[in-house]
């Protein structure tokens, strides 16, 4: 594949993103015309209805949809080189179920006995106290996997570990469920729906921060995620340590996967679909093209179904997870079709 053309691929996906964005942000319950929104984001004539809707919910949700595209893409592209599966994704290693029971604990807290009112330390400190819970449940399953990655060799195995801490965190989960209150269950359903809403400007500083994080660790990954197209003893027989590869490619991911999941909930295939995608657009599997054109596809992936999601006049918004999951399966399925052509 001649690389110009790659590079044109990628800048024509990467500048697809503009118009997206525009159209994500125009769209709601109330729909607010381009023109209008230029002149509000770049100083014109200002409405202050129209200001206030756009910097303060749609501006904030579209930036959320573009680094939790890339960020999940990313996570599955290093899953699929790791465990050489097409179906690997971020949530293989437990990490998403590790935040989940992390949330569980705090929203179903006073129901299994721990205590803790959680409606009113929610009504205090917001969206903070579900991202310290989900990064700490993350940050503990991180630390098992790491832990299990430094002490064994086999990938195989430590995929085994990764689907029984899943298993396990799911049961607790389960239990917490059982006893909660309606109330409390009712607040945790709603979290796992998935949610690109409701994020501040500083919070989303602070996401941006782990996914460029996150890249930059993908980015230095991508010569040895091609070595290990060719086997394990082929890698290491070109001075890669296989090890090494592997406590970075989980941190990398776990970083991605786990900071998407502590602000915006879990929100499933998109770190399947989109590298699967992005193989079809650049007909290679060198991961130099792949990771950037992964990530770009995940923003574009994001944008649209975030548009989809609040496309309704009535002011109802879809659950991110249910739309993401609804057009990434057929893709992917079409993707894999195109790919064994």
């Amino acid at each position: 594949m001649n690389k110009k053309y790659i590079d044109i691929k990628l800048i024509g996906l990467t500048l697809a993103i503009i118009p997206l964005f525009f159209i994500d942000i125009s769209i709601g319950s109330t729909n607010i015309s381009i023109s209008d929104i230029i002149n509000t984001l770049f100083g014109g004539e200002q409405e202050s209805s129209i200001a206030t809707i756009l910097w303060l919910i749609r501006v904030p949700k579209a930036l959320v949809a573009i680094l939790v595209g890339i960020a999940l893409a990313i996570s599955g592209l290093l899953m699929q080189a790791l465990f050489r599966n097409p179906m690997a994704g971020p949530s293989v290693l437990g990490i998403n179920s590790g935040a989940s029971l992390g949330v569980a604990m705090v929203s179903l807290s006073s129901g299994i006995g721990l205590g803790i009112n959680s409606i009113s330390y929610l009504e205090n400190f917001g969206i903070w106290l579900t991202v310290i819970a989900a990064s700490t449940g993350a940050g503990i399953v991180m630390f098992i996997i790491l832990l299990v990655a430094h002490k064994v060799n086999d990938n195989v195995a430590l995929l085994i570990v990764g689907m029984m801490l899943g298993a396990l965190t799911a049961s607790l989960v389960g239990i917490a469920q059982y006893f909660s209150h309606p109330d409390q269950l009712q607040e945790y359903i709603l979290w796992t729906f998935g949610s690109l809403g409701g994020i501040v400007y500083e919070q989303i500083v602070i996401l941006t921060i782990f996914v460029v994080v996150g890249f930059i660790i993908a980015l230095t990954l991508c010569r040895s995620m091609n070595l290990m197209l060719l086997g394990e003893q082929y890698a290491k027989s070109m001075g890669l340590s296989v090890q090494k590869y592997r406590i970075l490619s989980i941190l990398s991911a776990s970083l991605l996967a786990g900071s998407v999941t502590g602000f915006c909930g879990p929100i499933g295939f998109v770190g399947i679909a989109a590298p699967h995608i992005a193989r079809v657009v650049a007909k290679s599997s060198d991961h130099f093209k792949l990771l950037p054109l992964s990530a770009v596809i995940g923003a574009l992936g994001m944008l649209i179904c975030d548009t989809i999601s609040h496309f309704s006049d009535s002011g109802v918004v879809i659950p991110i997870n249910s739309i993401t999951s609804l057009i990434g399966a057929p893709i992917v399925i079409i993707a894999m079709l195109k790919g064994r052509k």
